[in-house]
């Protein structure tokens, strides 16, 4: 069992019970899956590219990715319908317990001028979503092997009802979020 849901089991819901004013431990919200993306902006010019980011997101999840294609034509971008633009990881369970450790203890804080999360990226009904700039702040990655930088998108999803409990609920897991300024 991961550290991350072993204290969630023994520490957090007792706790986010009482802060949250909840009776019913099964009432206190939970993670129900990580969704891990990488657009790929260039992959219909680079095969290579695509493969190596599905392959690195795979390092990185512990899953196999699967390759996500354009749902619409974009003339602008010059995209057509059903061309592989990126890869994706949907996390469940003791993969995203693990995937969320690994986050918070080890690649956050290797990232570059980190300050801390955005507190505001919910989306209204508890769910996060952030960004990172490169995959190599995981230390999975080998930076010699890694021929180009990747940015992606992490999205958790809660069964949190607003986002206050979503917040309360990804700082009580050790989310680094932002602390809010004090102003005189």
């Amino acid at each position: 069992m991961a550290r991350v849901h072993e204290r969630f089991q023994t520490e957090i819901i007792p706790a986010l019970a009482k802060e949250l004013g909840l009776k019913n431990q099964h009432a206190v919200p939970r993670i129900e899956r990580v969704v891990v993306s990488m657009g790929i902006s260039t992959s219909h010019g680079d095969r290579k590219r695509l493969e190596q980011s599905a392959e690195q997101l795979g390092i990185i999840t512990g899953q196999k990715a699967k390759v996500t294609r354009a749902r619409k034509s974009v003339a602008n971008f010059k995209l057509r319908e059903g061309m592989e633009v990126g890869c994706c990881v949907t996390l469940r369970r003791a993969r995203m317990y693990e995937f969320l450790d690994r986050l918070i203890s080890v690649a956050l804080p290797r990232v570059r001028d980190f300050r801390g999360l955005n507190d505001k990226a919910f989306d209204g009904r508890g769910n996060f979503s952030m960004g990172l700039t490169e995959q190599l702040v995981f230390p999975e990655i080998d930076a010699d092997k890694a021929t180009f930088v990747q940015g992606m998108n992490i999205a958790v999803v809660t069964s949190a009802k607003n986002n206050d409990d979503g917040r309360a609920l990804l700082r009580a897991i050790g989310f680094p979020f932002q602390k809010p300024e004090v102003t005189n």
